[in-house]
């Protein structure tokens, strides 16, 4: 009998499903946008709650898409592919189709509309080739070093000290890049009309999309063939990979519901700048007699608890998304400390200065002034574009140099 019994234990125990640490990471990280969203509820507002998880959906579309802006630019730059360009594309369309109707009203629940339109001069087109330049050195933008490192990438850490340091010192300076020669924010809807905006707008892009082919046809680029994925039906809903045009769709959605919420577009990098100021204020300097800090928007962000800063609270809701991806697609491998080549951590970490003081004088990342600028019908946003992707030429050839592929 007892024979028996051992014998029913074993066979019970191989049918029982494995509980392996996916599985975990998946409760665990559930668990915590559950606990996330209550807390936001009960400390700030239903608004901040939804943004929180609005970033979560945000993380894991960026991992299950390898949805990035580094790597589009700088296959475009070594070997003429432009199927990511063209989903930027085609994401910034949609997502300006979706933000028309929010812009022109003004108002959606009771929250004051206002896209990121900003002016255009010097410090827009030195702070966003600087971030082009950086984010080739330091191998990941704003929000991919965000996912990346929700995905388990410890290099990243080092990419948000960078950030944090850059940031803050781009505040100091803010005055002075403030009174270099620029232009009047254009607001294209603004400047010719709905229809004229959205048309002009629509046209911009798609002699994107054309150069992209034209650039593919005379190197003679030949397609990439499919990945194989073992992942098939609805099952590539959750575990991935997602293609990248499906990838762009639903951040052009997201970023409009973040619009729709918050009141202004999907932001990243302002955060760093926080997180900066409030760490220089604990070893006793004066931030807020900065003139950046100054700005009543700025100051408020200073002087509240993080819970407050729309940024913060979804820069943490997308990590958190890509760390859910990750255990989703069983892909998640644990973090463990290792020591990365001289040059690669030399990269991440000034590549994360460099961006982080880019960002902040050109109105923005990859996210707020590049998608957010462009979706705003802001001309910044393209602007943004012309002078990352010129700096993303000499950031790829620099690339060798922190131990990375060019």
């Amino acid at each position: 009998m007892a024979d028996m019994t051992v014998d029913l234990n074993q066979r019970t125990a191989a049918n029982r499903p494995a509980f392996n640490p996916g599985m975990r990471i998946t409760i665990v990280v559930a668990a915590l946008f559950i606990a996330g969203a209550l807390l936001l509820n009960g400390a700030v507002s239903w608004r901040q709650s939804v943004l929180f998880l609005l970033a979560g959906i945000g993380g894991l579309t960026l991992y299950h898409a390898h949805y990035g802006f580094t790597t589009a630019f700088r296959d475009f730059i070594n070997e003429g592919r432009g199927a990511a360009i063209r989903s930027h594309m085609l994401m910034f369309v949609i997502a300006s189709v979706l933000f028309l109707p929010l812009l022109t009203a003004g108002s959606f629940l009771g929250k004051p509309m206002a896209g990121y339109v900003s002016p255009v001069g010097l410090s827009v087109v030195f702070g966003a080739f600087l971030f082009g330049l950086c984010m080739q050195v330091a191998d990941g933008c704003a929000s991919g070093t965000l996912y990346h490192l929700g995905g388990g990438d410890l290099r990243a850490i080092l990419t948000i000290i960078g950030y944090v340091g850059g940031s803050l010192l781009a505040t100091a300076h803010f005055a002075w890049w403030m009174a270099t020669p620029s232009f009047a924010p254009v607001s294209l809807i603004k400047s010719f009309g709905i229809g004229g905006g959205l048309l002009i707008q629509v046209l911009i892009a798609g002699a994107v999309v054309l150069l992209t082919l034209w650039v593919e046809r005379r190197r003679k680029v030949t397609p990439l063939p499919a990945k194989a994925t073992e992942v098939h039906g609805w099952q590539k809903l959750y575990k991935g990979p997602w293609s990248l045009l499906w990838g762009g769709v639903v951040l052009a959605v997201l970023n409009a519901a973040i619009l729709a919420i918050s009141g202004k577009p999907w932001g990243v990098t302002s955060a760093f700048a926080v997180w900066g100021a409030k760490l220089a204020q604990a070893a006793g300097i004066s931030v807020q007699n900065w003139s950046y800090w100054q700005v009543p928007a700025n100051a408020a962000a200073l002087h509240k608890s993080l819970l407050f800063d729309v940024n913060t609270v979804m820069d943490i809701g997308l990590m958190l998304g890509a760390l859910l991806a990750a255990a989703l697609a069983g892909r998640f491998v644990r973090p463990v400390a290792r020591r990365f080549p001289i040059g690669m951590t030399v990269g991440a970490l000034l590549g994360g200065v460099g961006m982080g003081y880019g960002a902040r004088i050109a109105f923005g990342c990859n996210i707020g002034a590049y998608f957010g600028g462009i979706a705003s019908f802001s001309v910044h946003g393209w602007v943004w574009m012309v002078a990352a992707m010129l700096g993303s030429v000499i950031g790829v050839r620099l690339r060798p140099y922190c131990s990375m592929a060019k």
